[in-house]
C-alpha cells in the first residue's frame, strides 16, 4: 500500500490532524513541531494524544512525521542561534516521546560563512548533545538544495555529520525531491544512478522518507522552489518512477507543493492511481 500524506496544521491536535488526513485520502501527515518561524510550542494534550495513538492504529496509519521549524539552525555563526536551536531541537525531542517510535525531520542548517567543515561539525556538536540512548524516535536529516551556504546539498555533507555523530544509530535521511533535483542530482534521468550513489554513500538502510515536491526550477539551480506534482521540472513520469521504485515504494512519502487541503487531496488521489502494489 501507497504510504502518503501532506503537511498539515497542527493548530487544533493530533487528532484532528490524523482526521483531516483521512479526509483528504491519506494515511499519514507531516506537522510542524511548534511555529515554523518563531519558537513556541503548544502545551502537551496528554487526553488527544491518549485518543491520536488509539486512532493511529486503529486506521493503520503507520507513521507520522514531525519537523522542526525554520529558524532551527545548529550552525549558525551566531551562538544565540545556536543556543535556540539547541534548545528547540532538545525540547521538540523530549516532546516526540509522548508519541513514540515516530520520525522527526530538520533542515541540518546553514553555515554562513564559516565554511562546510565548520558547519558539520556544530550540527553533529549539536546532535551529540540532544539524542540520548533511550528515545524511540528516528532523527531524519533533510537533503537540501544547497540554496546560500546551506549544509546538506550533498550525500557526502549529509554522511560527514552521520559520521560524527555518537547515537547514529538514531539517524535516517528525508529525501526531498525537489532539493536533490534542484542541487543537481539527476532523478528524472537517472534515478536509479542517484540511489546507487545515495547507497554507496550513507547506505539506503538510513532513508526512511521522501518529501515529494515538483520543482520550478532546472536541475542544478540550487533555488529550492517547491512546485505542484507534475508541473514543475520533475514531471510526471519521473514521479511515477519515484513511488513504484522497489527502493522507495515502501517508505512513506509527504507532499509539501503548493496547495491548500483540496488540491492534496488531488494529488494523493493522482499518485495512489499511478502506484502498482
Amino acid at each position: 500500500m501507497l504510504t502518503i500524506g501532506a503537511h498539515l496544521s497542527s493548530s487544533k491536535g493530533y487528532t484532528a490532524m490524523l482526521r483531516q488526513a483521512k479526509e483528504i485520502g491519506a494515511n499519514t501527515f507531516q506537522f510542524f513541531t511548534r511555529n515554523p518561524r518563531g519558537g513556541s510550542a503548544k502545551a502537551i494534550d496528554e487526553k488527544d494524544i491518549e485518543h491520536f495513538i488509539a486512532l493511529m492504529k486503529a486506521e493503520e496509519f503507520p507513521v507520522i512525521l514531525a519537523h522542526a521549524p525554520y529558524t532551527l539552525n545548529c550552525c549558525s555563526a551566531k551562538p544565540e542561534t545556536r543556543e535556540f536551536a539547541l534548545n528547540t531541537f532538545a525540547d521538540d525531542l523530549r516532546r516526540m516521546e509522548y508519541t513514540p517510535n515516530q520520525l522527526y525531520n530538520f533542515h541540518p542548517g546553514s553555515h554562513v560563512g564559516q565554511g562546510e567543515d565548520v558547519g558539520i561539525q556544530l550540527i553533529a556538536d549539536t546532535l551529540n548533545k540532544v539524542l540520548f540512548p533511550d528515545m524511540t524516535t528516528t532523527v531524519l536529516l533533510e537533503t537540501m538544495a544547497g540554496k546560500g551556504s546551506e549544509i546538506g546539498k550533498t550525500f557526502e555533507q549529509l554522511k560527514a555529520i552521520i559520521d560524527k555523530t555518537q547515537l547514529d544509530e538514531k539517524l535516517g535521511v528525508c529525501l526531498d525531491t525537489c532539493h536533490v533535483h534542484d542541487a543537481g542530482y539527476d532523478i528524472v534521468n537517472n534515478l536509479d544512478g542517484v540511489l546507487d550513489e545515495f547507497d554507496r554513500i550513507i547506505g539506503i538502510d538510513r532513508l526512511k522518507a521522501v518529501h515529494l515536491n515538483d520543482s520550478k526550477n532546472p536541475i542544478a539551480s540550487h533555488k529550492d522552489r517547491h512546485e505542484k506534482i507534475g508541473d514543475g521540472y520533475i514531471g510526471m513520469e519521473a514521479f511515477e518512477r519515484i513511488i513504484n521504485h522497489p527502493l522507495l515504494k515502501d517508505l512513506p512519502f509527504f507532499l509539501e507543493t503548493p496547495n491548500e487541503l483540496d488540491g492534496y487531496e488531488k494529488e494523493i488521489s493522482l499518485l495512489r492511481n499511478l502506484y502498482r502494489n
